[in-house]
């Protein structure tokens, strides 16, 4: 059952990010992707002109004569959202929660799917796979994963991406495009990261708070850890101490880059507090140029 207070909040969700996508990002979630699904149609004799790379030599050595593959673009994609509901999605430092973030960044791209009559699916996890709804397409279908994004309540707060990614080499069989939208607070995942990355057209979203990489200097803070739930007591007037952090989070933070890059993983950084529209608008535009 979906809470009352949540239908007027989603609705503000699905007027911003429409217009967005017609006026903005439509386009750029087009033109980033496009071509990017190419599927095999037939096979026909070789003609002047034909590219020697598309020859299908093995029909041409059980036939004797020379035939060439062809291929099509796929009229269709699918776009899964795979969306971290942990306990540290539940934290904001500024005007709201990873997870509300999260929210606004999967109706963006998921009305951007269906305006280019592309499936969307959604896959919930903390350390276990919460909720998995498989692809449709259809502006009801988008809203509903909203929906989800919002009224679904965690059976656990801990992290585990091996096991949503253990999920999508599972229940996804045909090639697809791959959104993980998480602040990757978690290690032990580069195996299978690799392995969805061969697979699917895989792209990281980074949500990192300022929280994330340095601490004001308030004094004596308890510092709760909303997974573990454990806390823990510092001195953030100490200099030192607010160094440490920060060195820390810069050096894990520069791992998950080398580990993203290993992997073959695009990688997009959204500060929360800060519009996330225009890095994404540039990320896919750079996709574009490449594509």
């Amino acid at each position: 059952m979906i809470p009352r207070e949540l239908f007027p909040k989603i609705r503000q969700i699905e007027i911003r990010t429409k217009g967005l996508v017609n006026n903005v990002f439509g386009g750029e979630y087009n033109s980033a992707f496009k071509g990017r699904g190419i599927e095999f149609s037939e096979v026909r004799p070789y003609q002047l002109g034909d590219d020697i790379r598309s020859i299908d030599w093995n029909v041409t050595a059980r036939t004797g004569e020379t035939f060439v593959k062809i291929f099509e673009e796929e009229r269709e994609q699918t776009l899964l959202l795979v969306v971290d509901i942990s306990g540290s999605s539940d934290f904001g430092s500024q005007d709201k929660f990873k997870r509300e973030i999260s929210a606004e960044i999967c109706a963006l791209l998921g009305f951007s799917a269906i305006k280019n009559n592309d499936k969307v699916g959604l896959i919930l996890f903390s350390d276990q796979v919460e909720l998995y709804v498989p692809p449709k397409s259809g502006r009801r279908h988008v809203l509903r994963l909203i929906r989800d994004l919002f009224a679904h309540q965690p059976q656990s707060t801990g992290t585990s991406l091996q096991s949503a990614l253990d999920h999508i080499l599972r229940v996804i069989r045909r090639r697809s495009i791959v959104l993980l939208v998480s602040d990757f607070l978690d290690e032990g995942f580069e195996r299978p990261l690799r392995m969805v990355s061969r697979r699917h057209d895989t792209v990281a979203v980074q949500l990192m708070d300022p929280r994330d990489t340095s601490l004001p200097p308030l004094g004596l803070v308890t510092l709760f850890d909303p997974e573990t739930k454990q806390s823990k007591l510092i001195d953030t007037g100490s200099r030192t101490v607010r160094d440490q952090f920060t060195h820390s989070s810069t050096r894990s933070n520069q791992e998950l880059k080398t580990l993203l890059r290993r992997a073959r993983v695009d990688h997009v950084e959204i500060t929360c507090g800060e519009d996330f529209v225009d890095p994404l608008a540039k990320f896919f535009r750079a996709r574009a140029q490449i594509a």
